[in-house]
């Protein structure tokens, strides 16, 4: 092979003719024409149209999320006191339909029917009342680290990832901590109250309604620390208490 002779040339010779070789050489490589895409697209073509389009709908989609109202940051929450509840709304018998309510409810999630007596264990029911909602629950402290918060009891208005609070009979509302806190809540047989759920009186439902029946359960707060919504779709497996 020559310095002078192009490489393909050389190759073309030892499979062709001199002639032959010479003419494939010249027309499939010397005048080969080579073919560059272009840097920028065609502004008439049709993927140029396309383009300026998603370009546009991507700067629309932009202006609309700066005009969407940000939700309220948890200090903003605290300023404008959305969850606060108001002093003459903290009245113990404006609370005592939602008990009520709550009575109906746990005898739904628990199977409880009235005329059958129902056998609860915390096996079968321990994940059930662990994500149950407890706004309207009337609980009552029985053990706590804070000696203060024993004995306290009401309907609770609610229910945040650490806190429970109630409204009390003397119509005060409380705030109890779940932490090293055991809380303590009735729920009768349902024929053994379902007569008085329609009255309106705030004294229809007293603990010594319940009768000699009534399940009686406690919860340790440590178990509860998260929020309502949380514990509805929350899985609870048994696990031992450091706290016991």
């Amino acid at each position: 092979m020559s310095a002078t002779t192009h490489v393909a040339l050389d190759l073309l010779n030892k499979a062709h003719s001199p002639e032959t070789a010479s003419a494939i050489f010249t027309e499939k490589i010397l005048h080969k024409p080579l073919r560059l895409r272009p840097t920028s697209p065609d502004p008439n073509s049709q993927d140029a149209r396309a383009h300026r389009r998603l370009q546009h709908l991507r700067k629309q989609e932009k202006s609309r999320r700066r005009k969407k109202p940000k939700p309220l940051s948890a200090k903003e929450k605290r300023i404008s006191g959305i969850y606060e509840i108001p002093k003459e709304s903290q009245q113990y018998a404006l609370y005592v339909p939602l008990y009520r309510m709550w009575l109906v409810y746990m005898w739904e999630i628990l199977g409880m029917v009235k005329g059958k007596q129902a056998w609860v264990t915390a096996q079968a029911a321990g994940s059930k009342i662990a994500s149950a909602d407890f706004h309207g629950a009337k609980l009552s402290v029985v053990r706590s680290k804070c000696v203060s918060l024993i004995g306290l009891k009401g309907i609770v208005v609610r229910d945040t990832k650490f806190t429970f609070q109630i409204i009390t009979e003397r119509n005060e509302l409380k705030t109890l901590p779940k932490n090293h806190t055991v809380f303590q809540f009735q729920l009768p047989q349902p024929d053994a109250i379902a007569e008085t759920l329609h009255l309106k009186s705030d004294k229809d439902i007293l603990d010594e309604n319940m009768g000699a029946n009534a399940l009686v359960f406690e919860v340790h707060g440590d178990s509860f620390e998260h929020r309502a919504v949380e514990r509805a779709t929350k899985k609870f497996k048994p696990r031992n208490l450091a706290g016991l």
